[in-house]
């Protein structure tokens, strides 16, 4: 049996946090088919919650469209719940629109919450790890990269990822494939470095059907300083632009996520952009990695240029900064 939790919080010095994302994945992606000629294997998926309450409303609500879906079971818990959990993901946190991280002129952007949720995260890691120490836990809570760094501080030896820039490669994809009127499925592009406003766009590696995107822009007439500016702009803060007709971004976050709990359950070995800890640089931030059922099982460091590389040294800088402000007042 397959087995996923989903940690959130609400309700307790928190002001609030992106929940209902939860709720729409697990309906939608928590279904997985293994197995020789399709064969299908029950998952087991647990909603955790500091407030029981609420875990057993979100089952429950969940439960009542299981039986149009693949087989899954659906259980609310508490913390002892988590002892078969192959994987955690852990959501709970203040958001981006309570903590005040909606400025695009806010240097800080996410790490603007990252004093708040560490007191959170010391707090239930513990935890989640004393109930489930097999588990490899994925950071979804922003910021995420510096949080995984807290998480992997409060339980040494624990298995710690960070969603870090998988969404915001996704999102950098989608928008070359519509500058270029093509299906964002054909598009290659990476975005490494911190899931916050210093992340890096790996440009002189981006290929279309594996034409490089400077060869495409040199065709059509076009300038590579224009694109970047407003690509980067409306990746860098698309975050802030949903939040501003949605009043959260959900959804984006929610696919991914799952995603990746796929790549470690079922130990697939995709090479994707994810954040772990990087002793060279001190801090956990994304770059290209291999995930599989340990979460990390190799870091493949892309040949980057001069910027680029300039680039994921001032993230990793910024994320270090934030880090000692949080460890000093910890």
């Amino acid at each position: 049996m397959i087995s996923i939790a989903i940690v959130s919080l609400r309700g307790v010095n928190t002001g609030g946090i992106n929940e209902d994302w939860n709720c729409w994945n697990r309906q939608r992606r928590l279904r997985f088919r293994h197995g020789r000629g399709g064969a299908r294997q029950r998952t087991r998926n647990r909603s955790v919650n500091r407030t029981r309450k609420t875990a057993e409303a979100v089952a429950t609500d969940i439960r009542y469209g299981v039986p149009v879906g693949r087989k899954v079971d659906l259980i609310d818990g508490d913390y002892t719940d988590l002892k078969d959990a192959g994987v955690v993901l852990v959501t709970s946190g203040v958001n981006e629109k309570t903590g005040g991280a909606t400025d695009r002129n806010d240097p800080q952007g996410r790490l603007r919450l990252l004093a708040k949720n560490a007191e959170i995260y010391r707090d239930i890691v513990p935890k989640i790890v004393d109930a489930a120490p097999q588990a490899v836990l994925l950071v979804v809570t922003d910021p995420p990269d510096p949080l995984a760094d807290i998480a992997r501080e409060t339980r040494p030896g624990a298995t710690v990822l960070s969603a870090g820039t998988y969404l915001d490669s996704q999102r950098f994809r989608v928008h070359l494939g519509k500058h270029f009127s093509v299906d964002p499925a054909h598009v290659e592009a990476q975005v490494i470095g911190d899931h916050g406003t210093a992340q890096v766009f790996l440009w002189s590696s981006a290929r279309v059907g594996g034409v490089p995107i400077t060869t495409l822009l040199k065709k059509r007439g076009e300038n590579l300083k224009d694109l970047r500016e407003r690509i980067e702009k409306e990746v860098r803060y698309a975050n802030i632009t949903i939040i501003e007709g949605h009043n959260a971004s959900q959804y984006g976050i929610g696919i991914v996520s799952v995603r990746i709990a796929e790549m470690v359950l079922k130990d697939e070995r995709a090479v994707i952009p994810i954040g772990s800890f990087h002793k060279k640089l001190g801090v956990t931030l994304s770059l290209p990695s291999v995930v599989g059922r340990g979460g990390i099982i190799d870091v493949l460091e892309p040949e980057l240029s001069d910027e680029e590389q300039a680039g994921l040294e001032n993230s990793a800088k910024i994320l270090k900064a934030a880090l000692e402000r949080v460890r000093d007042h910890g």
